[in-house]
C-alpha cells in the first residue's frame, strides 16, 4: 500500500536549545520512500548523521521562539506482516553481531528480572517464533491497551505492575519478555495506518528464523501499514525528539496517516 505520514511539533523555546530529532523514515526492506518533505521554522541550520541503530538523525540549535518541524513522507509499504509460525529460535553464537546487543537488559527492558515469568507464559511452545506470539497473545489478553494512560515512560517492571497502558508500555514488556528467552528483540517507533486515535507508534521485533518480524500486542489483529521511523534496544533510543538544557514540551502535536491510490 501507499501512505502519506505527516508530523509536525511546536515548541516555545525561551532560551537557544540544542535538539535532536528523528522524523525521518529510510526506506529499506519492508518500505520505501517515495517522497519526503521536512520543513523547519523559523529555517536553521541543520546537520544530518546516522547513529549507532542506523536511524537518521538531525541536530539543530532552536532559537528563542515559536519554534516548529513538519514532516511528509509518501511511502510504499507492506499490506500485510509477514508471519512465520515455527521459523526457528537461533542460537546466540550464530547471531548476526548487530543483533548482539539486542540481547541485553537496556534502561527500560530489565529483562534478567523476567526469565522465570517468559519461561512460563511460552512453556510447550516451540522454540523461536512461537513463543513470541504466545507474548505477544499474553500481553494483549493480560494488559489494557489504553492510549493516554500513562504520561512518564515506564519500564517493563513497572508496566507488569499495572493492568492498563500504552504502546511503549506493551512494547518494553514484550521486549523483555523476549531477551529473557535470549531471543533479541527491539522496539521500532513510526506510523500505524488506521490506529485509532492517530498519534506515533510504538511496537516491537523479534529476531528469529534469521530475520526480523514485527509484533504488536495493541491491536486486534496485525495487519500492514506500518511504516517505521526509528529502531532501538527501548524508548531511550528512540525519542521522536531530545533538548538538552530546560525543559522543552512540544505545545502541539499533529500525525497523520492516509491511504493513497496506488
Amino acid at each position: 500500500m501507499r501512505l502519506c505520514a505527516r508530523c509536525e511539533l511546536h515548541f516555545e523555546i525561551t532560551t537557544s536549545t540544542p535538539f535532536i530529532l528523528m522524523l525521518r523514515p529510510r526506506s529499506g526492506a519492508h518500505q520505501w520512500i517515495a517522497r519526503e518533505e521536512y520543513k523547519i521554522e523559523p529555517q536553521v541550520p541543520v546537520f544530518e548523521f546516522t547513529d549507532g541503530y542506523g536511524n537518521l538523525c538531525q541536530r539543530l540549535v532552536a532559537p528563542p521562539g515559536d519554534f516548529s518541524v513538519k514532516t511528509v513522507a509518501e511511502v510504499v509499504t507492506a499490506d500485510h506482516v509477514d508471519r512465520a509460525p515455527g521459523a526457528p529460535f537461533v542460537e546466540v553464537q550464530w547471531l548476526p553481531d548487530g543483533v548482539l546487543g539486542y540481547l541485553l537488559p537496556s534502561r527500560y527492558c530489565e529483562s534478567d528480572h523476567f526469565n522465570e515469568m517468559a519461561s512460563t507464559i511460552t512453556a510447550g511452545q516451540v522454540l523461536g517464533y512461537n513463543q513470541v506470539a504466545a507474548i505477544e497473545a499474553w500481553l494483549r489478553q493480560t494488559y489494557q491497551y489504553v492510549p493516554g494512560s500513562t504520561g512518564e515512560t515506564l519500564s517493563a517492571i513497572e508496566v507488569n505492575a499495572r493492568t492498563v497502558g500504552i504502546c511503549r508500555d506493551f512494547a518494553h514488556l514484550g521486549i523483555a519478555l523476549c531477551r529473557a528467552l535470549s531471543i533479541p528483540a527491539r522496539m521500532v517507533v513510526g506510523y500505524l495506518h488506521g490506529l485509532q486515535p492517530m498519534d506515533l507508534h510504538a511496537w516491537f521485533e523479534a529476531y528469529v528464523g534469521g530475520r526480523w518480524y514485527t509484533f504488536d500486542p495493541t491491536q486486534a489483529e496485525v495487519t500492514g501499514g506500518y511504516v517505521a521511523v526509528g529502531y532501538g534496544r527501548d524508548a531511550a533510543d528512540v525519542a521522536v525528539f531530545n533538548q538538552f538544557g530546560p525543559a522543552t514540551f512540544a505545545t502541539r502535536q499533529s500525525v497523520q496517516v492516509e491511504r493513497l491510490p496506488d
